[in-house]
């Protein structure tokens, strides 16, 4: 799915968005898938219809392609998930645009890659087996042959629709690569530089120039004073005073 406008996470707006029908319809992707999903519907439907045969000379029904029962098989089994997958993965297509999580995109991205190239491998196989088969069939006249032809060519078609279906998944998975950054947190550095936080940063001091004040000296003249105790301490009153003598 492609959004023109906005973040994008896998082709597809990254906050979520609604579900256009008309829109969806119409996208290469969803139009690939639905014929991948015709194909393999015909694939194994003719298998089960007009695939197997019996014999005049046997009771016993088997493989129009060389009486090969495990191409028959084969085909019905890669034909049938085939058909499923593409039911589940339409609804996973629709689903996508509601997903917010840019993580369960990836997986649903990784999901439909992974599955496309696999099934455009065994579709390939497919095809050489069932076009060996009936190259090898020499009896073809009680044969469909319109069946027989059919399901070897819807086999080659499916080739091309799940290889198509594999570039667009891939496109899509480079695409959320380079787009989306899943937020984590992290410890900012400290910095160096900044000795306070930026809200509290101190504001301009102007630093004022001191002027000492001046004193005038002391006068050279100074009365001379009588210090607080001296060393033979006179006594008061009378000096001359003599104790009497018995």
């Amino acid at each position: 799915m492609e959004e023109t406008g906005g973040a994008t996470a896998y082709g597809v707006s990254l906050a979520g968005g609604g579900f256009d029908f008309n829109k969806f319809i119409r996208q290469p992707q969803t139009i690939v898938r639905i014929l991948s999903w015709i194909f393999a519907l015909v694939v194994f439907a003719c298998i089960t219809t007009e695939g197997y045969i019996n014999s005049a000379h046997s009771a016993e029904a088997r493989c129009i392609f060389n009486q090969n029962d495990s191409a028959c098989h084969y085909a019905v089994g890669i034909g049938v998930i085939a058909f499923l997958a593409c039911v589940a993965f339409l609804v996973l297509d629709a689903y996508v645009p509601f997903m917010s999580n840019a993580q369960e995109r990836k997986y649903a991205v990784m999901a439909d890659l992974g599955f496309s190239g696999v099934w455009s491998f065994l579709w390939f196989v497919c095809f050489c087996l069932l076009a060996s088969q009936w190259a090898k069939t020499h009896d073809i006249s009680a044969i469909p042959q319109d069946a027989a032809r059919a399901t070897v060519a819807f086999s080659f078609f499916s080739i091309a629709t799940w290889g198509i279906l594999t570039y667009f998944a891939l496109i899509r998975f480079r695409r959320g690569v380079t787009e989306v950054a899943i937020p984590t947190y992290t410890e900012p550095p400290p910095d160096l530089h900044t000795p306070y936080p930026p809200t509290y940063a101190p504001t301009s001091y102007n630093p004022t120039t001191y002027t000492p004040t001046t004193y005038t000296a002391y006068p050279s003249s100074v009365p001379d004073q009588q210090p607080p105790f001296t060393a033979n301490p006179q006594p008061q009153g009378d000096t001359g005073y003599q104790p009497p003598s018995y």
